[in-house]
C-alpha cells in the first residue's frame, strides 16, 4: 500500500486501521475475531494502526498489542491517546458506560498535566506490550471541560518528544478548530481530525489545512457515522450519530449517483475524497472484522478515482 510521509521519520499508510472495534465499540468480538482482524489488514498492506486508552478501556490496546506481537517492529507505525487515565471504578458497573461492550470495572478521569501525561503513556506501553509508541495525541481536550487541557497535554508530549520517548505527537479532535489552534500555537507533527472534512462536511478545514503548512493531518470518521458507508442511502442512515435530515439524505443520494456513473460506490469516493488533499497522510477506517478489512481495503482499489472526483466535485 502507498505511503504519505507524516514527520519525524515515520511514514503511514495511506489507509490506517482505526481499533476502536477491538474495544468492543457497540458489540462484543472474542480475540479470535479480533487477531484474524489485525491479520488480515497486515497481510493486506496496512501498516498504521491507531488506538487509544479510552477504547474499551484498554482492551483495544491489549488487542492491537497482542494482534502485532512477533512482527517486525520498525514496519509498522502506532497512535494512541492521552487525557483519560483509567482508575478503577466504585462500586464496579456490569457494563461500560459509553458505548462499548466492556464490564465496567474502570472509569475513565481526565488528566492532561505532566505527571497524567506520562501515566497515561505508561500505561499503553504496559497494555500492548510493544516497546514504544510511535505517535501519541491529546484526546478531545476541547470537551473535557478544562480550559488549560490543550495546553498542558501538548506541552507534555512536546517534551516526551524531546527525550525520544515518542516519535511525533499531536491533538486527536473531532472539533476543527481546536485542531487549528493547535497547529497555530504549537510545534506538534499532525493532528487527527474526525467527521469534519467528508464529502458532507467542511468545518473549518481550510483553516486546519493552513495552520497546518508542511505537516500532514490523519483524518478520520469519513462515512460521518454511516451515510456515506453503503452504495444505497437508506432512510435510516445516520449523520454524526443521529438521524439524517432529508437534506443531507437527498446529497449523499446525488453523490452515490455520480459514483456509480463511473462504476464506483459511495463508500469509495467518501474515502478517496478526503486523500486528494496533499496534506493528509492517512485515512483511518474502523475495521472490527476481517471482512470489514476486506471492504475497506477495496474502496483504494481504483486507479485514476481522483482524477474524476476532481472533475465532478
Amino acid at each position: 500500500m502507498r505511503t504519505r510521509e507524516l514527520g519525524g521519520g515515520l511514514a503511514l499508510t495511506e489507509i490506517g486501521f482505526g481499533a476502536a472495534g477491538l474495544g468492543n465499540l457497540y458489540q462484543a468480538i472474542d480475540d479470535e475475531t479480533s487477531q484474524r482482524c489485525v491479520d488480515a489488514a497486515w497481510e493486506l498492506g496496512i501498516r498504521y494502526f491507531d488506538t487509544a486508552p479510552h477504547y474499551g478501556l484498554g482492551l483495544s490496546e491489549r488487542r492491537l498489542g497482542a494482534g502485532l506481537a512477533g512482527r517486525p517492529r520498525e514496519e509498522f507505525v502506532v497512535s494512541t491517546k492521552v487525557g483519560r487515565l483509567l482508575v478503577p471504578r466504585v462500586p464496579p458497573l456490569p457494563q461500560d458506560d459509553e458505548m462499548f461492550e466492556v464490564p465496567g470495572d474502570l472509569t475513565r478521569e481526565w488528566g492532561f498535566d505532566r505527571d497524567a501525561v506520562r501515566r497515561s503513556l505508561d500505561s499503553s506501553l504496559e497494555r500492548t506490550g510493544l516497546g514504544y509508541i510511535d505517535i501519541a495525541l491529546v484526546h478531545d481536550p476541547e470537551v473535557s471541560g478544562d480550559p488549560d487541557a490543550l495546553d498542558q497535554g501538548v506541552r507534555a508530549l512536546l517534551e516526551l518528544r524531546e527525550q525520544g520517548v515518542v516519535k511525533a505527537v499531536g491533538v486527536g479532535t473531532n472539533d476543527s478548530e481546536t485542531a487549528a489552534v493547535a497547529l497555530e500555537r504549537y510545534d506538534i507533527d499532525t493532528v487527527m481530525l474526525a467527521g469534519r472534512y467528508t464529502l458532507l462536511r467542511n468545518d473549518g478545514f481550510d483553516r486546519v489545512r493552513d495552520a497546518a503548512g508542511e505537516r500532514r493531518v490523519v483524518l478520520a470518521g469519513v462515512f460521518n457515522s454511516g451515510i456515506l458507508a453503503r452504495p444505497q442511502v437508506p432512510e435510516s442512515a445516520t449523520f454524526d450519530y443521529e438521524p439524517a435530515p432529508a437534506a443531507l439524505l437527498d446529497r449523499a443520494r446525488e453523490l452515490a449517483a455520480v459514483a456509480a456513473q463511473y462504476g464506483a460506490t459511495l463508500p469509495q469516493l467518501a474515502v478517496e475524497y478526503p486523500l486528494r488533499q496533499e496534506c493528509v497522510a492517512s485515512v483511518v477506517l474502523g475495521m472490527q472484522t476481517a471482512v470489514e478489512v476486506q471492504e475497506n481495503l477495496a474502496l483504494r482499489s481504483r486507479p485514476g478515482f481522483t482524477a474524476w472526483g476532481e472533475a465532478r466535485l
